[in-house]
């Protein structure tokens, strides 16, 4: 027995002709082409608006929307395609007897392909000095419409939203006798969907920032964390595995943009990356991004190794190599300049699992391409814009906005009684500067612009110095006239102390602590100059 609202009987659907078209887009790109193509299969096209004129005016015969339906374009533009000529057309089921005659009894004529993209909703909010009529107005309420009635009825009619996909329809329409095989029609119906539902999120994220106070409205700003989160991905490339091999990965991507970041580098050469090849890669990036001067960085498992800021980028790798050369094997590099034929030698003699860099020259890839497997990213420029901070949780996911605390001479409080020399003072800054990238609980020592032991990751302050210690001793680096960072206060004097006895001679740290007091008091027994700054880098 049929359930209520559906036909009894339902005949087996034919492989759908197209016929009829309706076009109707804001994005013109490569419309008159596509029209053309279709007019040429003999495919009669109903169009609206500026689409109809630019066809027109290209030669392509085009027949007015308010000719099908016997309706004028009203409301200044608001009502167009919102009738059931139209939508009729488009949703009637060609296999369904019972669609057909009603369609039939109600003169409506199949709508066999619908060509649609949106108001640029998203680019008109992000205009300066915009009003809210403008935001309201640069709603699209036919066209999506349009799209997702297309979209439903995907097994009768073929629904394109993306220029992008125009050749590739037009070619299968021609080689099919005017018809699209199923996948393709399902496939692009998927296609419009996940374009109208991640343009129905922006609006939703827009009008958060629209005030109503005294019977009027008012555009304000984008609120940092907004009351509801729409994030529309789209899959860029899928992954070998997972942090493990049994756990399956892929990278995604803002869906309607260019891809940016290390999601939008290009791979010059290597094997196909991992996830935590990735992870590794962006954490490089991220810290080779923080300085001006020629920088090097290695990272493994996530925590720099190694980071240095020198003259030249082959010292700044030698250097970074110095700080741990057994945990940089196999480690993940980045540099903030492009890498030459020097640095590319230098770092040929390590194994090393991936390089990303603004780019590099034309001996650095000639001695670099030895290393069939090594991943080669080349991403120009700086590190993308700061965004939200994404960490799930069971049942529910956790934003924040990025961490992007900068810290400048001025901002240090000296709470000791001895001052930091000026050396002392750049070395500082730059183990500052680190220490925000390596995992909680992190101490940085460092000289003037390099890293000398790192201790990351430790359930105990204390213990993170002792590690970082510990680290420097195995690379034969003496810590006598270092300084030492911390990410977070420190809670007792006892790692302070150690720091001390390993040989630094300044502290740079949040402060903060209820045993502050007693912190700076072993510090000034030390002689060591200590400097608060107010703001801490956790990292979990």
């Amino acid at each position: 027995m049929a359930s209520e609202g559906t036909s009894a009987k339902r005949d087996p659907a034919p492989l759908p002709v197209v016929e009829r078209a309706l076009l109707s887009v804001f994005d013109k790109t490569g419309i008159v082409e596509f029209a053309t193509q279709l007019f040429t299969l003999k495919v009669e096209i109903v169009s609206t608006g500026g689409t109809a004129k630019l066809l027109r005016e290209a030669g392509v015969p085009v027949r007015d929307v308010a000719e099908l339906t016997g309706w004028p374009e009203m409301l200044a533009g608001r009502v167009k395609t919102l009738h059931p000529k139209v939508h009729g057309g488009i949703l009637f089921r060609r296999g369904d007897a019972g669609d057909r005659q009603q369609a039939q009894q109600q003169g409506i004529a199949p709508i066999d392909l619908v060509v649609v993209n949106l108001y640029p909703f998203e680019a008109t909010a992000a205009r300066e000095g915009l009003t809210p009529a403008e935001l309201i107005e640069n709603i699209d309420i036919g066209g999506p419409t349009m799209v997702r009635s297309a979209a439903k009825n995907f097994e009768s009619v073929a629904v394109v939203t993306d220029p992008a996909d125009y050749a590739r329809v037009a070619a299968e329409l021609a080689a099919g006798g005017r018809s699209l095989a199923l996948g393709t029609r399902l496939e692009l119906a998927r296609k419009a969907f996940a374009a109208t539902a991640r343009y129905d999120g922006i609006i939703a994220t827009e009008f958060e920032r629209l005030c109503a106070a005294e019977n009027s409205l008012a555009v304000g700003e984008r609120p940092v964390l907004p009351e509801r989160f729409h994030l529309a991905l789209g899959r860029r490339a899928s992954l070998r595995y997972g942090e493990n091999p049994h756990q399956r990965a892929a990278l995604y991507v803002p869906a309607g943009s260019v891809p940016s970041g290390l999601a939008g580098a290009e791979q010059l050469q290597g094997k196909e990356l991992s996830y935590n090849n990735l992870v590794d890669l962006d954490a490089a990036w991220a810290l080779a991004g923080e300085f001006a001067q020629p920088a090097a960085v290695i990272i493994k498992h996530n925590n720099p190794c190694g980071t240095a800021e020198q003259a030249s980028l082959a010292e700044a790798y030698r250097k970074a190599l110095a700080c741990d050369p057994v945990s940089a094997f196999g480690g993940v590099l980045a540099f903030n300049r492009p890498v030459d034929g020097c640095t590319a030698e230098e770092v040929g003699k390590l194994f090393v699992e991936c390089i990303v860099a603004p780019g590099y020259d034309a001996a650095a890839r000639e001695l670099l391409a030895a290393k069939k497997n090594m991943r080669l990213m080349q991403l120009p420029g700086g590190p993308a814009a700061a965004a939200l901070d994404i960490k799930r949780i069971s049942g529910g996911v956790l934003l924040q906005d990025a961490d992007e605390g900068r810290l400048a001479e001025y901002q240090l409080n000296v709470v000791s009684k001895r001052a930091p020399a000026p050396e002392e003072v750049r070395a500082l800054l730059f183990a500052w500067k680190v220490c925000k990238h390596v995992k909680s609980n992190a101490i940085v020592f460092a000289r003037e612009g390099y890293t000398v032991g790192v201790g990351a990751g430790q359930m105990s302050r204390v213990d993170a110095v002792k590690i970082a210690v510990m680290k420097a001793a195995a690379a034969g680096a003496g810590l006598a006239g270092s300084v030492v960072a911390s990410d977070a206060f420190f809670p007792f004097p006892d790692g302070v102390e150690e720091a001390a006895r390993a040989g630094a001679t300044a502290v740079i740290q949040p402060g903060g602590s209820v045993r502050d007091a007693d912190v700076i008091v072993a510090a000034d027994k030390a002689g060591m100059a200590m400097v608060f700054t107010g703001m801490r880098h956790f990292r979990h």
